[in-house]
């Protein structure tokens, strides 16, 4: 008879140390602004060496679930779907840097994304989200001559658009591909040579969300994103 093998692997002892630290925290041993046992109490309540501790406490840390400065003991962060999210960062960014079709779907999935989110805002805007679009509109516009706060302004607009519908999913994804398509704007001088048009484009989107309607909003969003997409693109490119 042949038998298929399920070799047992031994493991790491700092991935033994991880499981029991990620277990602590997501039982609420130690909460959010909590702090960690020290690396000695630690040792000796696993029985393990320092470099098993250290290693288990990087990964935690890698993966956002705790703050490590020098000479303090490692203190557990309040999970935010901001910093969720951002885990994602070092992969996407690989991602993007090696395929320039992943710029495109990106940009893609954007657009998708932006549709229904600023159709969400038409429909629950107050008095003070249009007030706010409008500050950050005008502070834009002040910035015409200067390229890099223009841009910091265009993001500033879509992640307050997002801030409407009252979900930090929503804020925190807006927020990290934005992020990952700034590495991929055209030159400054490209930006500058539209900013009237995007500054008209924006007050669009403003009105049409302002006025609660959610296929106006949509239709003058899509056309923004169809026009500023091509700012986007590899070095290479």
């Amino acid at each position: 008879m042949n038998v298929e093998r399920e070799p047992i692997v031994r493991r790491k002892l700092s991935d033994e140390v991880f499981d029991r630290l990620k277990a602590m925290i997501v039982s609420g041993e130690c909460g959010p602004g909590d702090t960690l046992p020290s690396e000695r109490e630690l040792m000796v309540r696993f029985g393990v060496g320092r470099p098993a501790i250290r290693e288990a406490m990087q990964a935690l840390a890698n993966m956002g679930l705790v703050t490590i400065s020098h000479g303090e003991l490692a203190r557990v962060r309040q999970l935010t779907a901001e910093s969720a999210m951002r885990q994602l960062d070092p992969v996407a960014q690989l991602l993007l840097s090696t395929s320039p079709e992943s710029l495109e779907h990106l940009k893609e999935a954007r657009s998708f994304f932006e549709r229904g989110v600023v159709r969400r805002a038409a429909e629950l805007a107050t008095a003070e989200d249009v007030g706010d679009l409008r500050a950050i509109h005008a502070r834009q516009a002040a910035a015409a001559g200067d390229a890099t706060a223009f841009m910091r302004a265009d993001m500033q607009f879509h992640t307050r658009v997002a801030l409407i519908t009252g979900n930090p999913i929503y804020v925190a994804v807006s927020e990290m591909m934005l992020g990952w398509l700034q590495e991929y704007h055209a030159h400054m001088l490209i930006w500058q040579g539209h900013s009237d048009q995007t500054l008209a484009e924006h007050a669009e989107v403003i009105d049409r969300i302002e006025a609660h309607d959610p296929d106006g909003a949509e239709r003058a969003l899509t056309g923004h994103l169809a026009r500023s997409n091509h700012l986007y693109a590899h070095r290479e490119s």
